[in-house]
């Protein structure tokens, strides 16, 4: 318990540090811990410590840690590729998805939210630098689907989310993360009320912060490497 308090501790260090180089507030940077192939023991410790956001990419992983952690007050997102399949159960069982890169699935997941539940949460996936090999919408397909999920009932339009690519030298292009944050902007601009950025990985924290992200996802760092 102790080593995942203080690794929690030393990510949050981390990301005050580089908000008070980039001359903001620690407070507009949320951490979610990224909790795949990681117990539902775990998860209950960093609870304990404070931690409140957990992200889980495979349905049926995360549906048995939400059945043990019930009596805790968690804040589920689901952040991996979305079948046409699974959006019932990811409607029925989570507060947020941060993967939707198609009309198809937000249609099917607005329809699909139990209208008992609050609107789920919704941040696009955007394939900012076009890679083949990854999920999300094009560039050019964005507010397409921005103005779609703001209009959807039983949706809540939160704002984007990437994985930038990274170079051979591991480092996260930049200008990626500048550009998603343009991104961002410009639907604001349109009138949007979008309040979260996610980006930024253990890797690349202090690069995604710096150029605007305000949900950062940390999995390795708080937990270890998975099994």
């Amino acid at each position: 318990m102790n080593d995942l308090k203080a690794k929690l501790d030393k990510v949050r260090a981390r990301i005050a540090s580089v908000c008070q180089k980039a001359d903001r507030n620690p407070d507009s940077v949320s951490l979610l811990a990224v909790s795949k192939r990681h117990s539902a023991s775990s998860i209950r410790t960093l609870v304990t410590a404070g931690q409140q956001h957990f992200g889980e990419n495979y349905l049926q992983e995360a549906v048995e840690k939400q059945q043990l952690l019930a009596d805790l007050d968690i804040i589920w997102h689901f952040i991996g590729p979305l079948q046409s399949n699974k959006t019932r159960e990811v409607a029925e069982h989570f507060d947020w998805v941060q993967s939707v890169d198609k009309e198809k699935t937000l249609r099917r997941l607005s329809s699909q939210r139990p209208g008992k539940l609050p609107p789920l949460n919704i941040c696009l996936q955007v394939n900012i630098d076009a890679e083949p090999q990854k999920s999300g919408a094009p560039v050019e397909a964005v507010h397409q689907l921005a103005r779609l999920a703001n209009e959807l009932p039983g949706l809540k339009l939160r704002g984007l989310m990437a994985i930038p690519s990274v170079s051979a030298a591991g480092q996260t292009d930049s200008n990626s993360l500048v550009k998603m944050k343009q991104i961002f902007e410009s639907l604001r601009a349109d009138g949007l009320e979008l309040d979260t950025l996610s980006m930024g990985m253990s890797a690349d924290l202090e690069p995604a912060i710096t150029a605007g992200s305000t949900m950062v996802r940390i999995g390795t760092d708080l937990f270890g490497p998975r099994s």
